[in-house]
């Protein structure tokens, strides 16, 4: 049937008519372009202008510019992120791809479990888990230091969360789940026949994964790398919470401190933003060249073979262990700290002492605290409103790129990734400036933030309509549109109700995201639009650490139940993973 159908101009009927399909259409486009370019626009305007005071209004400048960049500092930002990120990338990486490796390639006993149990480290907030491993491992009053001090009897410090190790070593931790989830999907589709002939041939198990599987994998080995590198020169909790005390500035921390010192130097935030936004759009341009040359790695295979695993021996014990003890550092032991500090009246190390001293009054402080409501009721607005908006563009966006031929697709398409090469510090900051300039009375509200947030999780709920749509077949449209049914009706009760696997499970993601996000909350936030992570931000900022750790188990506790939930409506709805 030709596709030209879904096109063909309806009959003619008297008195104006107006096409809901091309409304419909047109806000969505509107609205993509609009979140995509202006504020990018708009920080790169600012940063060729010089502050503007209550005696003298803005003018152009290149200021800016030599200041962000002629001098020694500049180049101990750039040597301090590039070695942040590659250092945290390459750490997540390597043990996110070991544990990949091993639970789709080896015999280790329970794998099944690991595998359920890998998404949640990635539910706990960036600044829990930072906070949590500065209880741990902090010179001061980390347990840690606290343990092995009074076991070899000395006060040397033993660990120190707070240097560039410490910054790596937490960023890398925590999103090596991440790494292990696309590792993970590379070494499920990929055909294992290569690795049992050389197993086959007498080749040890170390040999085929150094030589056989990271080779055919490299694609996805790279990728992983890009995506991981690009997440992390975006990060801003860790290098806030670990580099800031001690000095260690990167960019992120550096746009930071720019905008909140006296006077607010936006211009030079926004000079340092875009040096941060170029990095971020080589790393993804990057990415997606070697996406479109992964073929060249391809092997082909059917749906139908079964994977011979690989014999460790004895050795899968060691594996199976390495299993439990990579859950307990990632899971188990920044949650326990967590859960430890919110029973204490003041912060002190675990000691059968302090067991005497367990209390719940951090909790009541947390309920009592007039910001709690307003926090929570603001978190729930933005991350449901968000999500719904988001998935509701998004499906009419991939309507029109997969099903239409509609001259510019391409470019729509990409407009609505742009986003992606916006690091969230950054993305606040361009939507900070936009709005202050444009007077149109959303700056100091809610609305900027879901704005923000919208504009940020884009890119994903483009990806799991996208994949979602090229899995329905054109025809079913084609005979509602046969039938008489106008585009809209069609839409609503034939593209919609196919796309409701996809669009649920990009809700859900985009709904837990957005509770957590902080890099772009921290520079929108007025008072009165706080939400919970700005809440437990600023608890950091006052040192109230046990009030901090309540609010943090909660948060947990509640997020870990709407992952629950939201796999229990997987199954019953039948949503897959996009």
């Amino acid at each position: 049937m030709n596709s030209a159908v879904l096109d063909a101009p309806a009959a003619p009927r008297p008195g104006l008519q107006i096409d809901t399909k091309w409304v419909v259409i047109g806000a969505c486009v509107v609205l993509v372009a609009w979140l995509a370019l202006v504020p990018l626009g708009f920080l790169l305007w600012q940063s060729f202008l010089t502050p503007q005071t209550a005696a003298k209004s803005a003018e152009f400048t290149l200021g800016n510019y030599v200041e962000a960049y002629s001098s020694l500092e500049t180049l101990r930002l750039f040597f301090n992120s590039l070695q942040f990120a590659l250092g945290a990338a390459l750490l997540a990486f390597v043990i996110g791809g070991f544990f990949a490796w091993v639970n789709e390639r080896t015999n280790t006993p329970f794998k099944a479990l690991f595998f359920a149990l890998s998404v949640i480290p990635l539910i706990i907030p960036g600044i829990l888990f930072t906070v949590s491993w500065i209880l741990l491992a902090s010179p001061k009053i980390g347990i840690i230091n606290t343990i092995l001090q009074e076991a070899f009897g000395t006060s040397i410090v033993f660990v120190n969360i707070y240097s560039m190790t410490g910054m790596i070593w937490v960023d890398g931790l925590h999103y090596s789940p991440m790494a292990f989830l696309l590792m993970t999907a590379a070494f499920r589709s990929m055909d294992p026949s290569l690795e049992e002939s050389a197993l086959m041939s007498g080749a040890t198990v170390p040999q085929i994964a150094f030589r056989v599987t990271l080779r055919l994998a490299w694609p996805a080995v790279l990728a992983s790398l890009l995506i991981l590198f690009v997440r992390s020169i975006e990060s801003f909790e860790v290098p806030a919470l670990l580099g800031l005390p001690v000095g260690i500035e990167v960019y992120t921390s550096a746009i930071y401190q720019a905008v909140h010192r006296y006077p607010s130097q936006v211009g030079l935030a926004s000079a340092y933003a875009v040096t941060l936004l170029l990095i971020a759009s080589l790393g993804i341009y990057f990415q997606s060249q070697l996406s479109s040359q992964s073929h060249r790695f391809s092997t082909v295979t059917g749906k139908g073979y079964r994977p011979r695993t690989m014999d460790l021996g004895r050795w899968r014990y060691l594996t199976a262990g390495l299993f439990i003890l990579y859950f307990f550092v990632v899971v188990a032991l920044p949650f326990l700290v967590l859960l430890w500090s919110s029973l204490q009246k003041y912060y002190t190390a675990p000691s059968f002492e302090a067991l005497q001293h367990l209390t719940l009054n951090s909790y009541r402080t947390v309920l009592d605290n007039p910001s709690f409501g307003t926090a929570v009721w603001n978190s729930l607005l933005l991350s449901l409103g968000c999500a719904t908006i988001v998935m509701l563009v998004t499906s009419v966006i991939s309507w029109i790129v997969i099903r239409t031929r509609m001259p510019g697709r391409w470019l729509l398409d990409n407009l609505t990734s742009l986003p992606l090469v916006f690091p969230g510090l950054v993305l606040g900051l361009a939507i900070m400036v936009c709005y202050l300039t444009i007077p149109i009375g959303v700056y100091g509200t809610i609305w900027i933030m879901l704005i923000a947030y919208i504009t940020r999780f884009l890119p994903y709920g483009m990806r799991y309509s996208s994949t979602s749509m090229l899995q329905i077949h054109k025809e079913l449209e084609e005979s509602a549109a046969m039938s008489g049914a106008s585009w809209g009706m069609t839409f609503r009760r034939v593209v919609l109700p196919l796309l409701k696997p996809g669009l649920i499970a990009g809700w859900i993601y985009v709904v837990i995201v957005s509770i957590r996000e902080l890099s772009s909350s921290i520079l929108l936030y007025s008072p009165g639009s706080e939400v919970v992570s700005i809440m437990i931000w600023e608890l950091w900022q006052n040192g109230q650490y046990v009030e901090l750790s309540a609010l943090g188990v909660m948060l947990i506790a509640a997020l870990f139940c709407f992952v629950l939930l939201a796999q229990f409506i997987g199954k019953k709805f039948g949503v897959a993973e996009a």
